[in-house]
């Protein structure tokens, strides 16, 4: 499928400022005209199918009503409250993933072999283990021993400070700190080893020669990779990391399992009590969309932002 770019300039003679247009002539091929047909006889057979198989009264109305409506207690209504808490785990994960995966990226090329056999072993281990059977091993077994061995159980179990606007933005109330911890820890050691390969892949596409332009220049080793490898090789893994913290927000669902309310558990609880199934599991579906797509649009800009800037140096 290609578009053709024409202009049109008004005559000079008639002493007007010449304008250009732009109009574009859509032009498709032969396999464009039989995908379109395919995708056409799909969506008919789609229509047609549900207009005499399929015999559901939809309840938007009563679902719309039903998310939007306040708590019990009178405050945020217990949908938002989920959209919120999916967005809080998600940033806070992608923090934690990425700063922790760039760690083991670095112990992974690393001269010391311990250092190495360590890091490997981590992403290796991981990457093998499905996420929900490590979302349990954690939750069940490493949370509970976890949380009083940091001697945070002051903190997240027996709370009674007062709250401040910004603890209640970053952290959600007292109550649920615990709950966010657990979270961003599931999703941020699962995600953290993929992110470490991403990392170890995008620093070993730099040519040798560029390491050799830093050593000449008397750079630290600190500086080098701060300053000369880094940039180079976070402009090649953008697109790639990219995918990975889209994957931190969709993943994000499988802490629901273990009983942190974010968007799918209250998705969950709203239509089981319910019982608009279809209604809210769509919508449920529709707010993960707008939260990847908003993602992969911030992280396009951010690509085209980082190739202009290594262009420029």
């Amino acid at each position: 499928m290609t578009a053709a770019k024409t202009s049109c300039n008004n005559d000079p003679q008639s002493g007007s400022i010449p304008s250009v247009g732009r109009h574009f002539t859509l032009k498709l091929n032969k396999l464009d005209i039989i995908l379109l047909i395919i995708i056409g006889c799909f969506i008919s057979w789609l229509v047609y199918r549900s207009s005499i198989g399929i015999h559901y009264n939809w309840h938007w109305r009563q679902a719309f009503q039903l998310i939007f409506t306040s708590s019990r207690d009178g405050g945020m209504p217990y949908f938002m409250q989920g959209i919120i808490s999916t967005i809080r785990v998600s940033i806070w994960g992608m923090i934690f993933a990425a700063t922790f995966g760039l760690l083991l990226a670095l112990a992974n090329l690393s001269s010391f072999k311990i250092m190495r056999l360590i890091s490997n072993s981590y992403i290796q281990l991981l990457r093998n283990i499905p996420p929900l059977v490590f979302v349990f091993i954690f939750y069940f077994f490493i949370s509970n021993q976890l949380v009083p061995l940091l001697g945070l159980s002051g903190i997240f179990r027996h709370y009674s400070g007062q709250e401040n606007t910004l603890q209640i933005v970053l952290f959600g109330h007292s109550n649920l700190w615990e709950n966010l911890f657990s979270g961003v820890l599931c999703v941020g050691l699962i995600a953290a080893a993929y992110i470490a390969e991403i990392i170890r892949s995008g620093i070993n596409t730099i040519s040798k020669g560029q390491w050799e332009a830093a050593d000449s220049l008397g750079l630290s080793t600190y500086s080098r990779f701060r300053f000369v490898i880094f940039p180079q090789a976070l402009a090649a893994i953008v697109p790639t990391l990219a995918g990975q913290f889209i994957s931190i927000v969709k993943d994000s669902s499988i802490i629901s399992l273990i009983s942190i309310q974010e968007l799918t558990f209250t998705g969950s609880e709203i239509a089981n009590s319910s019982g608009f199934i279809f209604e809210i599991w769509l919508i449920v579906g529709a707010v993960y969309f707008i939260l990847c797509f908003s993602l992969s649009l911030l992280f396009r800009k951010l690509e085209k932002y980082s190739s202009r800037h290594l262009q420029h140096q």
